[in-house]
């Protein structure tokens, strides 16, 4: 598998240098946020943060001076019991990983903001994502306090999300390595997982086939929470309870992705528990057919208006295909298919693509057309990891069949 070192990062920070244009930034590291009680939940990294310094570790901050084309990582202060009970990372491995040659504390820190402020009005920083209010959970809490402490300092504070997201929008050559090893091993838990399906029960099963595939062969883990979802399970969309027992003559959809070397698949399946009837094949054979042509679509320069149009004319007419919905007007459309049709994968399995206007060559989306009938107890959703190249495109997970 490809691997990144601190050349990789370096490399990004050099990109970020330029994008700043001789301004400074300071951004931070997610904390560890609870489980249970006294208990932690399993820490991952905030995206932009990882992208630039390699480092998977809480609490830790990045200051970064353009005009000097120079970083400094901070370090927390760890306590001592949560040293013994949870370990730490040391000075000099966070030079090794990330090539910042300069570690200082939050008493350093502090006094090197204070100096910036008084060379630049402007600081700028990593936001939380737009659009967190219709997210239904509780945000890390890191990237708001930074921006206070920044405001209390600095004259006007800007996020620096936006650039950074273009940045990671156009993959590097070791970057689509690093996924396509992350996707070629979620194939082969899925080609796993379909040879053997007839043996399974429950949805967690299947859940920890998939799972005992990613850790055996070196992956971090689910790139994000699996969903395996039988019959009407499938149209909630991120159904993640996968503890229903399984039923003959039901679909099956598997929405998984492996994490590995920092990086997210993304591939969804649907396959027959048993013998399927007309209605789940002909809405099975309708999504495929969507997907086929939403596919073929893409290519480098394709505007982004106009796919998301060409999109919706592809599912409205097998929606109407399928007797689900009347014609084009038919406002039913979104019940039946209420989601995009993809978002970028990245570090992030839902990575921003920085707005743009047309797709471009290095870019990695995911297409994911889905027809949902919850009244027929029927969810079919069928999705791919696709790059954009010079001229035209490439899916990553091609070898992984659509049959169902």
């Amino acid at each position: 598998m490809a691997e990144l070192d601190k050349t990789f990062f370096t490399g990004n920070r050099e990109r970020v240098y330029d994008e700043l244009k001789g301004g400074v930034l300071a951004m931070t590291a997610y904390t560890q946020m609870q489980r249970g009680n006294d208990a932690a939940a399993h820490f991952e990294q905030e995206g932009n943060f990882w992208y630039l310094t390699g480092i998977d570790y809480p609490d830790w901050w990045l200051l970064m001076d353009a005009k000097r084309r120079r970083s400094w990582l901070v370090a927390p202060t760890v306590a001592e019991h949560h040293e013994i009970f949870d370990g730490s990372l040391s000075h000099s491995k966070a030079k090794e990983i990330s090539g910042v040659e300069d570690v200082i504390d939050r008493q350093e820190a502090d006094s090197w903001l204070r100096q910036a402020a008084r060379s630049h009005r402007l600081v700028h920083t990593i936001d939380a994502p737009s659009g967190a209010e219709r997210f239904g959970f509780v945000l890390n809490p890191t990237a708001h306090e930074m921006r206070e402490k920044l405001e209390r300092i600095f004259a006007s504070v800007s996020d620096f999300r936006l650039e950074l997201a273009r940045l990671r929008a156009v993959k590097q050559l070791v970057e689509i390595a690093v996924m396509q090893s992350a996707i070629d091993l979620t194939v082969k838990g899925f080609e796993e997982v379909r040879k053997n399906i007839d043996k399974y029960r429950y949805e967690y099963e299947v859940e920890a086939d998939f799972t005992h595939m990613f850790r055996k062969n070196g992956a971090q883990g689910h790139a994000y929470d699996p969903i395996v979802a039988v019959g009407r399970n499938a149209c909630t969309l991120h159904y993640t309870h996968n503890s229903e027992k399984l039923k003959k003559g039901e679909m099956l959809l598997l929405d998984i992705g492996a994490r590995q070397g920092g990086y997210a698949a993304d591939i969804t399946r649907t396959y027959a528990f048993g013998k399927t009837t007309k209605r789940q094949q002909a809405v099975h054979d309708a999504v495929r057919g969507a997907q086929e042509q939403i596919i073929d679509l893409l290519r480098p320069g394709l505007p982004v208006e106009e796919y998301f149009d060409t999109v919706d004319t592809v599912m409205q007419d097998a929606l109407i295909d399928l007797r689900l919905i009347r014609d084009r007007d038919d406002p039913k459309y979104r019940k039946y298919f209420p989601h995009s049709i993809g978002h970028g994968l990245g570090i992030d399995v839902h990575d921003a693509l920085g707005k743009p206007d047309v797709l471009k060559p290095g870019m990695v989306l995911t297409v994911e057309p889905g027809i949902y009938i919850p009244e027929e107890g029927i969810g079919v959703r069928i999705e791919d990891d696709i790059l954009i190249t010079e001229d035209g495109y490439t899916n990553l997970s091609a070898k992984l069949s659509t049959n169902m």
